[in-house]
């Protein structure tokens, strides 16, 4: 079963609007999502970069968001815990919350990836990618994704 995630700052392989890159304001997009299977309790977003020179290069990471949620609003705070429960991660920059599109050089592809799990994580906020997805294994119901593109002026 596939989430259907869109969002209203850009469509799906289109560009990402400054706004929401380090060339902005650097806040995360909003985002919605549809279809989320019967026995999902938690969902999980993962937004990375696999085109960086260093290798993948992760921009955002947020976890135990309740499944009666249908999307996230723009400008979402750096907060280790959020008021609805979800918790953020480290990105690449060691830093909890969203980063945006920062490429140093061409253009890059930002995937927005969206997880379904049947069960709640139990970690801390801060949370790397690995953790996550070892945490997330056996237990993703449904996933999506929306691609964005960036490059600097």
């Amino acid at each position: 079963m596939e989430i259907s995630l869109k969002s209203t700052s850009f469509k799906d392989g289109e560009m990402i609007p400054t706004r929401y890159t380090c060339d902005g304001e650097d806040i995360s997009p909003e985002l919605a999502w549809e279809s989320i299977p019967e026995g999902c309790q938690t969902l999980a977003i993962i937004c990375d970069d696999p085109d960086a020179p260093m290798g993948t290069w992760v921009h955002w990471i947020i976890y135990n968001i309740p499944a009666d949620l249908t999307g996230l609003e723009e400008g979402i705070p750096p907060d280790d815990t959020l008021p609805s429960g979800a918790k953020q991660g480290n990105n690449g920059w060691n830093r909890i919350g969203y980063g945006g599109p920062c490429p140093p050089g061409g253009t890059h592809r930002y995937f927005f990836k969206i997880y379904a799990l049947d069960t709640e994580l139990d970690f801390e906020p801060g949370a790397t990618k690995s953790q996550l997805i070892n945490a997330m294994e056996g237990h993703i119901l449904a996933q999506g994704q929306l691609m964005g593109r960036y490059s600097r002026k």
